[in-house]
């Protein structure tokens, strides 16, 4: 069989790759976000958050939100239109969050909600990411001395329903063999206020609600968190299943935060390091590359990000860290070239 002149080769190989090219650009279009346009066309990004809790969601007397789950939000609103205020925060109980999400009513669940394999698949939604790990407590009265949570044997415990947290506090004393009596209610607040009133011996929930709960008591230190923390809460934002474009631009928004924490863009030092001769900051700042345009977004998106809300150290140590009055040391929300757990793909 005769072989075809080497001109001709290369033209067939060129023609090939012009339509690999042609397959690739016809995929991505295919991928755009509706709900990018949506989201545009409306002008505001609709974010379901907390109702109210100190160091991830809550509104101030005059209705200003703050947390790291609405700076999140403001992330978001800063990628797509290079202003986080154009945020409209729409505060979910734990029982009504998920509707929210899969109506449409939100574009975006940012509420301290863990991470579960049959969240992820059953109920349509897809998570993007980890911004807070963290794990189930206790705490309790200090007048009752106790120092485990394998001492709560047959006492009766505040829980929220609806929450992992009622499923977990099952599986406890199940392993175990020990009994206990649960009092659950609907509403966090409800949960503290039976606390308070003496209803119940314990109070239990993921350890960075039970340190914002304990602020809010009429005598703080009168109560302590037992030491153990009896599971995994991965916390972090969810999207409904069905549009890999949004998933993609929110993914992307936590893992752009964590990126310019490690190498150290800041909200006051963003403008001065778009000139940087480091490679990865020029790529993830967009004086580099295409990488915005890859999610349909400015090249200079992660830009947008940093002046609005600052990196994700900035935005863990205001909210929750050391700049707050929950105080919470970074320990497993450190980067993992600090020993913690934070770590994100990179830009390239």
């Amino acid at each position: 069989m005769a072989h075809a002149p080497s001109s001709s080769r290369r033209a067939m190989s060129a023609a090939l790759g012009s339509l690999a090219a042609l397959c690739l650009v016809t995929s991505l279009a295919a991928a755009q976000s509706t709900t990018l346009e949506t989201v545009r066309k409306r002008g505001l990004l609709n974010c379901g958050v907390n109702t109210g809790l100190a160091g991830f969601s809550v509104p101030d007397d005059r209705g200003r939100w703050s947390g790291i789950d609405a700076d999140f939000c403001r992330a978001v609103a800063a990628a797509i239109f290079r202003d986080g205020s154009k945020v409209r925060f729409v505060p979910l109980n734990a029982k009504e969050r998920f509707t929210a999400l899969q109506s449409g009513e939100v574009d975006i669940l940012s509420r301290n909600t863990t991470w579960t394999m049959s969240r992820d698949t059953s109920l349509g939604l897809n998570f993007t990411g980890v911004i807070y790990y963290d794990g189930q407590a206790f705490m309790t009265r200090k007048s009752l001395g106790l120092k485990s949570a394998e001492e709560l044997k047959g006492a009766s415990i505040c829980v929220q329903s609806g929450t992992t947290n009622e499923l977990n506090l099952a599986d406890f004393f199940a392993t175990r063999g020990a009994s206990y009596r649960p009092v659950v209610f609907e509403r966090l607040d409800e949960v503290r206020g039976a606390y308070v009133n003496g209803r119940c011996d314990a109070f239990t929930t993921d350890s960075s609600q039970l340190i914002a709960e304990r602020t809010r008591l009429p005598d703080p230190d009168t109560h302590e968190m037992l030491p153990d923390l009896i599971s995994k809460e991965p916390l972090g934002p969810a999207v409904r299943q069905g549009d890999a474009g949004w998933s993609n631009i929110v993914r992307w928004t936590l893992f752009a935060m964590i990126n310019a924490e490690e190498l150290g863009v800041t909200k006051d030092t963003v403008g001065q390091q778009l000139g940087s001769s480091n490679p990865e900051i020029r790529r993830l700042l967009g004086s580099e590359g295409e990488f915005g345009k890859a999610l349909g977004l400015d090249n200079d998106w992660v830009v947008s990000i940093v002046k609005a809300v600052g990196n994700y150290g900035e935005c863990f140590e205001r909210n929750l860290g050391s700049q707050s009055p929950l105080n919470i040391a970074r320990g497993r929300n450190a980067l993992w070239t600090n020993g913690g757990l934070i770590y994100a793909p990179p830009v390239r």
